[in-house]
């Protein structure tokens, strides 16, 4: 079993339009409605995969109401805590060839009774898990130390925790060693303070991190591929993809691919980058299963490619925290 924690879940409306244009009325060729948030989106592709999971998250308000019973429908144990805010709506924006705009509202504003039940919540339900899966940006109300929190209070009870997070809560974290962490290239530029251009950049971006505390990285790097660095060894990995429809949720399933492959060495890595793959070739944030999957289209490799230039560079802005150097 799996569990999964979104401290800012949403639920999240895609539409798919033929070209967006600014102060047109659009046509939408298609839409959908679905549970959002980054650990949510973590459990879907894990149930998908046919294992069990249980998402903890604040609920609130009719949007909370039916972002349960989205994920109820897909087969996936809900473990509420309720708050008195909203939670979020979401709305995407997907063009044909890939490109996607996103709204994102707040969310609601956690006060400290239901910080300190968010965390209560995620202790009673770990019993038993294999991973606990910390996701996704805080919502308003909890400091940048509540991840760190929660992965000091999940390694007294003897539980490994995967962290995708960014910003000062990823730093903050990492003092207490969590098992995994999965920036993307842009959260690697940020954390460390600098810009990304090549692989080997963001290759030595993931060793600070190590460096820092983090116990293994699982780098995205998006049409790049990504990278597993760990006590083991450096693994690097890409595959084929033929069709890109949406890249929402993408990185969630590959976490879930990683963490349900057993979440370690270049197996996981392989199966994070299917899964990964996969989800960008469906519409929305709908999550892979088994017959979506090609690991025959990943390409597996030790020896990884310093020099080659990432297809998108990772840009970065001064951020208030510290880097983790």
């Amino acid at each position: 079993m799996i569990l999964t924690i979104t401290p800012n879940p949403s639920l999240d409306r895609t539409y798919e339009v033929p070209a967006l244009e600014r102060g047109e009325v659009l046509r939408a060729t298609a839409d959908r409605m679905d549970p959002g948030g980054k650990g949510v989106n973590v459990s879907r592709a894990v149930a998908a995969a046919g294992h069990r999971t249980i998402a903890v998250m604040p609920l609130g308000g009719a949007p909370g109401a039916l972002v349960a019973e989205l994920l109820s429908a897909e087969g996936i144990e809900v473990a509420p805590v309720r708050v008195a805010g909203h939670t979020r709506s979401n709305i995407s924006i997907v063009e044909p060839d890939g490109t996607l705009t996103k709204i994102n509202a707040p969310g609601p504003e956690l006060s400290p009774t239901e910080s300190e039940s968010l965390l209560t919540t995620t202790q009673n339900e770990s019993t038993g898990a294999a991973w606990i899966a910390c996701c996704g940006s805080l919502p308003r109300g909890l400091a940048p130390e509540w991840y760190a929190e929660l992965v000091a209070r999940a390694h007294k009870a003897g539980a490994r925790i995967a962290l995708d997070t960014s910003g000062p809560s990823l730093l903050a974290a990492l003092r207490e060693r969590p098992d995994v962490v999965k920036p993307n290239a842009d959260e690697l530029a940020q954390a460390v303070g600098r810009p990304l251009i090549t692989i080997g950049d963001a290759l030595k971006a993931a060793q600070e991190l190590r460096d820092a505390g983090a116990r293994t990285v699982l780098a995205s790097l998006g049409s790049d591929g990504q990278l597993l660095i760990s006590k083991d060894g450096t693994y690097y990995a890409t595959s084929r993809i033929t069709l890109i429809r949406s890249n929402v949720g993408a990185g969630d399933a590959s976490l879930a691919g990683f963490l349900t492959a057993g979440g370690e060495g270049p197996d996981a890595l392989a199966s994070a980058v299917a899964h990964g793959a996969a989800a960008v070739q469906l519409p929305g944030s709908v999550m892979p299963t088994p017959s979506d999957l090609n690991p025959s289209a990943v390409t597996m490799t030790a020896d990884v490619p310093l020099d080659r230039a990432l297809a998108e560079p990772a840009a970065w802005h001064p951020h208030p925290a510290r880097s983790p150097r």
